[in-house]
């Protein structure tokens, strides 16, 4: 149990420190309003969790990378930075995939809705 408190305590770290963790965390709340108002079907749920939840732990993820590359090397260092933006990349790239659910799921019932 105590362990499950330091994983929150790591999530609300993520979401104090790091800005595009607020946009991610925005964005997953217009996606649940979005699913609840549209009724998405239980398996679009299950993609829309996913991709969400991909996000999450990418930024988590690097976030801590970036925190343990500070500690370990405080002054710039190349091969760091190089580390930190291939980490940064991996976020990207679950965004633009967690986009891409969201449109397939979300885009056709909000177009019927809209026309």
């Amino acid at each position: 149990m105590q362990s499950f408190g330091y994983a929150l305590r790591g999530l609300g770290e993520v979401l104090a420190t790091q800005f595009n963790a607020r946009i991610h965390a925005a964005a997953a709340l217009v996606v649940a309003l979005l699913g609840w108002a549209l009724e998405v079907s239980a398996l679009e749920w299950v993609a829309l969790t996913l991709a969400v939840a991909g996000v999450w732990a990418a930024e988590a993820f690097n976030t801590a990378f970036e925190a343990l590359c500070d500690a370990a090397s405080p002054g710039f260092d190349e091969r760091v930075r190089r580390a930190k933006d291939i980490a940064a990349g991996g976020v990207l790239v679950a965004a633009c995939a967690a986009a891409v659910v969201g449109g397939i799921v979300l885009g056709p019932p909000l177009l019927r809705l809209l026309n």
